[in-house]
């Protein structure tokens, strides 16, 4: 240790680290709460300081003179069975976790199932708990994250159900890609193989992706004057993936083609076209959505829309910093899609 300081055991102080810098306590508290009262000599000295002395500033001290938390929830309106199986929430978390390591903010995740009360979560994020929130997978019913984006701010992964106020510009944070575009994508590439009897499975029908990605698969269809009769609903899991399938394949006996909004559902439907001695894609071609584990993880590699899901959370945690900071992010920030072609289609 320099400068004739002695080591002292334990956690280092405050104190200490003015005695190093040759400062007084006021100056380092200035430094730490990055005030710009501060010389760049002085904060150099009581930064080499506080790197000599590996000295961790009191957070709950500061919390309370900052009237801040340096904690940020995550809100999934999902249960945990969805939330750890699917591996969008794994790319989006990533994302998240990554640019917040940046910074002196801690995540607390929040699982509030759409069928469930949500009082509670709802009590917690507006009871000083957090700073900001994120919130990711929302579906129509969670109208008590409207109450929340009143009282604190508030980032979306996805675009949320009511998102444009009467002036139709919107009114909520969110980063999402453009999921009807990307939907239009994989249709389109369908149809110019040659599919003409092109079916979808959709997602939860209170789900703006969902909606959105149905919507690009009609657009594509009425683009090339082909019936959009085809449509079987699904929640975004394997098992809803298969069932959809079979209901395709039992009310449409010439489909040729399914494009799925999402690589979960896709999976379980391929499935269910090897069990009915379907060959893919010479019997019936598949595209599916996300670009995740499941579009390579079986025998059919699977052709599938990208999205760069662990960009989103980084860009919506970057968003929910810009506004805890006092700056003004873009309110809706849209990613790329990209078409990623396979062995299914």
């Amino acid at each position: 240790m320099t400068h004739g300081a002695v080591a002292v055991p334990g956690r280092p102080t405050l104190e200490e680290v003015a005695r190093l810098a040759g400062v007084s306590r006021a100056t380092v508290s200035r430094v730490i709460n990055a005030s710009p009262k501060v010389s760049p000599e002085v904060q150099t000295a009581v930064e080499a300081a506080i790197a000599e002395l590996n000295y961790v500033p009191n957070r709950a001290a500061r919390s309370l003179v900052a009237r801040a938390t340096m904690s940020i929830a995550l809100v999934v309106p999902e249960d945990a069975h969805r939330f750890f199986g699917d591996p969008y929430f794994a790319d989006i978390v990533q994302g998240i976790s990554d640019r917040l390591d940046a910074s002196d903010y801690v995540l607390n995740l929040q699982l509030a199932h759409p069928s469930s009360p949500t009082e509670k979560t709802r009590r917690y994020l507006l009871g000083g708990n957090v700073d900001g929130a994120l919130v990711v997978s929302h579906h129509s019913g969670d109208h008590f994250l409207a109450s929340i984006g009143e009282a604190l701010p508030v980032v979306f992964g996805g675009r949320p159900m009511h998102a444009r106020g009467a002036s139709g510009r919107p009114t909520d944070y969110y980063v999402d890609v453009d999921n009807r575009l990307g939907a239009v994508q994989g249709t389109r590439y369908l149809i110019d193989s040659g599919r003409r009897a092109i079916g979808t499975i959709t997602g939860p029908q209170d789900m703006p992706a969902a909606l959105d990605r149905a919507a690009g698969w009609r657009d594509a269809l009425h683009e090339a004057g082909l019936s959009d009769e085809r449509v079987a609903h699904g929640d975004f899991t394997e098992e809803s993936g298969a069932r959809a399938a079979t209901e395709l394949l039992d009310r449409h006996p010439d489909l040729d083609a399914i494009f799925v909004a999402s690589d979960a559902m896709a999976s379980g439907a391929l499935s269910t076209l090897a069990d009915r001695g379907h060959n893919v894609p010479r019997d019936v071609a598949v595209v599916g959505y996300d670009n995740s584990r499941y579009a390579t993880r079986g025998p059919i590699p699977l052709t599938t829309v990208a999205q760069p899901t662990k960009e989103m959370g980084i860009v919506m945690a970057d968003t929910l910093l810009r506004l805890l900071a006092g700056e003004k992010p873009k309110r809706v920030s849209l990613l790329p899609t990209e078409l990623i072609r396979r062995a299914s289609a």
